[in-house]
């Protein structure tokens, strides 16, 4: 069989990405951003919860000093920057977890810097690092076997991939940064 065109194939990278943005749309978060870019480097998803559901969350890690409450209160908002990792079975990163190097952790953190300042608005939400990692499984025509896997916490699936939300690591990594 000839080797297809890179064009060929699905960007994996992308579907994963819709997954965990489905999924947290689900969850009660809206999502702000999709690659958001800066010079340092891209955050795959930049997410925001608000409501009274919010203090479990907001035991989580901070990027700025805590303040006192404003007047619009936005005590109770939160901000997620998520980085996705879509791997296949027998991945050489464990599935995505030790592609989060202490470099990469260092770009997420200066372009979430860059974003809280183009959104000053929101730079007094508390903010945390997120991971999600997707699992992708081609799926082959001939395939009969039944294989226990572990339970996702979301699937989808296309004409020649699935997908699941294995994992999604709250304040994967922490950082500080001074955006002021």
């Amino acid at each position: 069989m000839a080797n297809l065109p890179p064009s060929h194939y699905p960007d994996i990278g992308h579907l994963g990405e819709d997954l965990v943005a489905q999924w947290l749309q689900s969850t009660g978060w809206i999502i702000l951003h999709r690659r958001f870019a800066s010079r340092w480097g891209e955050i795959d998803i930049i997410a925001q919860h608000d409501g009274q559901t919010g203090e479990k969350l907001l035991t989580q890690h901070s990027l700025r000093a805590k303040r006192p409450a404003t007047a619009n209160s936005t005590q109770h908002s939160l901000l997620a920057f998520v980085e996705v990792k879509t791997r296949s079975s027998g991945s050489w990163d464990a599935g995505g977890r030790s592609a989060i190097t202490p470099q990469k952790q260092a770009k997420i953190s200066r372009t979430a810097g860059i974003f809280l300042a183009q959104y000053p608005e929101k730079a007094d939400y508390s903010c945390r690092f997120d991971v999600a990692i997707v699992y992708c499984q081609r799926i082959s025509k001939n395939q009969t076997a039944v294989i226990a896997t572990q339970e996702a916490l979301a699937t989808s699936s296309t004409a020649e991939y699935k997908f699941k939300l294995q994992e999604y690591i709250l304040a994967a990594f922490d950082s500080s940064i001074d955006n002021g």
